[in-house]
């Protein structure tokens, strides 16, 4: 008895015949690709979606000021109308809640009496969340039939009550950390000196061309023009150092995934427009780690705070900067030993 073995049909081209070996090599590596770029369009569909989608108020810090019944009463409502909303802290009068939220402390609050539901907010700090703050007061006023009122105690400029200019802070930034890089290098290709001072220059430059269109044209700020540059200067330079940093130590390669993490996880987990507190929990915390992130939180703090809430994104930045310029030394030592060693190899063989 004789055992017989069917074999696959060979695969076969469009036209129906049977494809010659290099065709079917091809043909795999067509399909291969198109399904890996297909996964890669789904996980960038989910990477900028998603802080969308999933955004929202969770554990938002917020003050409570009442009495000990009143604001029982009113956090159990809270509690009801928005579950997981906020983390509420109780404050002994209204003036120490004031000053908690300009002192970035919590994001907004509520207080509790007799005439009423009042609620403190600050729209600077983030235009959403003050409006989601107003919003609940305003539910749990009505549902308790009582009046309610709002006060925006760090409030936008009336020429951009939005904030528009500062939620758009994320494109620019991005712009400016990765294209200067490409310009530079090119303009010295030959100087490593001349191309960190070019990327530096860049950095100053562009932060006073933002700040300049934030106060002027846009009336995004209304003062704190040199502190708004500076942060941003920082912000751009935590960009662009690191990135010429992979490039002198890694060649392109690293120059891209260093620009490709920048644009694909930093832009979308920077939360510039509505804050990091808006951001699904943890993303928000990863984007503040990165350049895009800890800028706008910068940005934010110095434009209408006094730069209160800033130091850490402040000294994040710094820390960029600091690793870009070490990598950039490291890959630069290691170029100039390669090509010693090559030098002295030719002077051996010659």
């Amino acid at each position: 008895m004789t055992a017989t073995t069917e074999l696959a049909p060979a695969p076969r081209d469009p036209e129906g015949e049977v494809a010659p070996p290099r065709k079917r090599k091809q043909l795999t590596k067509l399909v291969g690709m198109t399904v890996a770029l297909g996964a890669v369009l789904a996980i960038l569909l989910a990477i900028f979606i998603l802080p969308s989608l999933k955004s929202g108020p969770t554990d938002l810090p917020v003050g409570l000021v009442g009495s000990s019944q009143e604001a029982d009463r009113f956090e159990e409502a809270l509690t009801a109308s928005a579950p997981g909303a906020y983390h509420v802290q109780e404050f002994t009068d209204q003036a120490t809640l004031v000053e908690a939220v300009r002192g970035r402390e919590v994001v907004g609050g509520f207080v509790v009496g007799p005439n009423g539901v009042h609620s403190v907010v600050a729209s600077a700090g983030g235009g959403a969340i003050a409006q989601t703050v107003s919003a609940t007061a305003q539910a749990i006023g009505t549902a308790m039939g009582v009046p309610v009122t709002t006060d925006d105690v760090v409030a936008l400029p009336t020429t951009d009550p939005s904030g528009i200019g500062i939620g758009g802070l994320a494109f620019p930034l991005v712009f400016g950390g990765i294209v200067p890089v490409v310009a530079f290098r090119t303009a010295f290709a030959r100087s490593n000196t001349w191309k960190l001072v070019g990327l530096l220059t860049f950095s100053v430059v562009g932060g006073l061309v933002v700040a300049t269109v934030l106060r002027f044209p846009f009336g995004s700020i209304d003062s704190a023009f040199l502190p708004v540059a500076g942060a941003m200067a920082l912000g751009i330079a935590a960009m662009a150092f690191p990135l010429t940093g992979l490039q002198e130590a890694f060649g392109g390669k690293g120059f891209t995934i260093g620009a490709m993490s920048m644009m694909f996880l930093g832009n979308p987990f920077a939360g510039i427009a509505t804050t990091a507190a808006w951001l699904p929990t943890g993303l928000g915390a990863f984007g503040q780690i990165l350049p895009p992130g800890a800028t706008g939180t910068l940005v934010r703090s110095v434009a209408y705070f006094g730069g209160t809430g800033g130091l850490t994104a402040g000294l994040t930045l710094g820390a960029w900067v600091v690793v870009g310029l070490a990598v950039h030394a490291i890959g630069t030592r290691r170029t100039r030993k390669a090509a010693r060693a090559v030098a002295a190899a030719e002077v051996a063989v010659a």
